[in-house]
């Protein structure tokens, strides 16, 4: 019997290095109120990759962990499967993160990779 929240599909790789982090700042970006995304497409056939960055903006390491742990809960269990393949995906996160439920987040971060407003 399968977890209640583990996903059902393949999950998206990882952006680990500020160059791809940097790269993908060159695409296409979808501003929201929670977050903002940032979207390039690599041109090929691979798995979506996804990275996550938080600003000191938004506040101290303990809360900027926070946001970044219920981003990636949210692309984990709803939003990875809204995925294309072949595109990078940086998710910035904004302190209002804390204040959405997690629902809220589900939908809007689904929104915001598939593109629509």
């Amino acid at each position: 019997m399968p977890d209640a929240g583990k996903p059902s599909g393949p999950q998206p790789g990882r952006l680990l290095k500020r160059a791809e982090f940097l790269t993908v700042r060159r695409g296409e970006k979808r501003r929201g109120r929670l977050f903002l995304v940032e979207v390039l497409d690599r041109g090929d056939d691979k798995a979506p990759r996804v990275g996550y960055t938080v600003t000191r903006k938004v506040g101290n390491a303990v809360v900027r962990n926070r946001v970044r742990r219920r981003l990636k809960e949210a692309v984990r269990t709803h939003a990875a499967h809204d995925m294309t393949p072949g595109n990078d995906y940086v998710i910035v996160g904004r302190h209002d993160v804390l204040g959405a439920t997690f629902d809220q987040l589900k939908v809007e971060l689904s929104r915001r990779i598939r593109g629509s407003r």
